[in-house]
């Protein structure tokens, strides 16, 4: 959703690259609802457009991709993986998250809370595990209460933070797995006047504008967001060219942006 300023950064990135190659660029929100993207898809199929790029829903029925590949329309997933069938691109979000819970784990903390997005997405699912994964790696005990649910947007990543602070053992540190969960989370700490870093530590998935001008400045993972956007149309473009040459899914690199949020200096 263009709420979300990463994927309004990955449009614009998008757009860019398609005014280069000469192509218009026609954009629909599904608001991550499997019944919209559904009759989306279908519609820009019926008006024979040359190609798709999609950020897929949770859909566990995978209806919009089933239709995509029956009809042999020529797509690239952007962002969010799914298995075999298509060229898609995304990030590599359980290595960075393993690394950044690793930066926390390193800076003492051994009570950590994870924010997760929407369940069922690609994108929620390996940045769970790169969490567990970090925690295994040093020994640490997963604990089912420390990892909640902030549906991929601020007021409930705000409630899914007060819960975390309510708890008997409640976390010394907070992973918030997207820019709008983080937000949400530094309104819960706020509200309950808990000093960041001081009291809790916060780290982010997404790095945005205004990321390094909050106080404490953000520790977070930054996408390549640009690069998502160019390569999702190249690959397009090769597949439109070539349809039934071999498809291509790519991970590209994520960056630790260490601030002052997370607990250093």
């Amino acid at each position: 959703a263009l709420s979300n300023h990463y994927f309004s950064e990955t449009v614009h990135a998008i757009e860019t690259e398609c005014a280069r190659h000469g192509i218009m660029m026609l954009f629909v929100d599904t608001h991550d609802d499997p019944e919209q993207e559904l009759h989306v898809v279908k519609a820009l199929h019926h008006r024979r457009v040359d190609g798709i790029l999609l950020a897929p829903s949770s859909d566990p029925q995978h209806a919009a991709l089933d239709y995509l590949q029956a009809n042999a329309i020529p797509t690239v997933l952007v962002d969010r993986m799914a298995p075999g069938g298509f060229d898609q691109v995304g990030v590599e979000n359980l290595q960075s998250t393993r690394e950044l819970v690793a930066h926390l784990i390193g800076h003492g903390h051994r009570r950590i809370g994870m924010i997760a997005g929407h369940r069922g997405l690609s994108t929620t699912e390996e940045r769970i595990e790169g969490y567990r994964q970090a925690l295994a790696d040093a020994g640490l005990a997963y604990d089912d209460a420390l990892l909640v649910n902030g549906e991929s947007n601020s007021e409930s990543a705000r409630l899914a933070a007060q819960q975390l602070l309510v708890l008997t053992a409640p976390p010394s540190a907070i992973m918030a797995a997207n820019n709008l969960m983080t937000i949400g989370a530094m309104h819960a700490l706020r509200d309950a006047k808990i000093a960041v870093p001081e009291q809790i530590a916060l780290v982010g998935f997404d790095d945005f504008d205004w990321a390094d001008f909050f106080l404490p400045r953000l520790s977070v993972i930054a996408q390549p967001v640009q690069a998502l956007g160019e390569r999702a149309v190249q690959l397009l473009l090769q597949r439109i060219d070539s349809p039934e040459g071999p498809r291509q899914a790519e991970r590209l690199s994520a960056t630790l942006r260490l601030r002052n949020s997370c607990g250093c200096p």
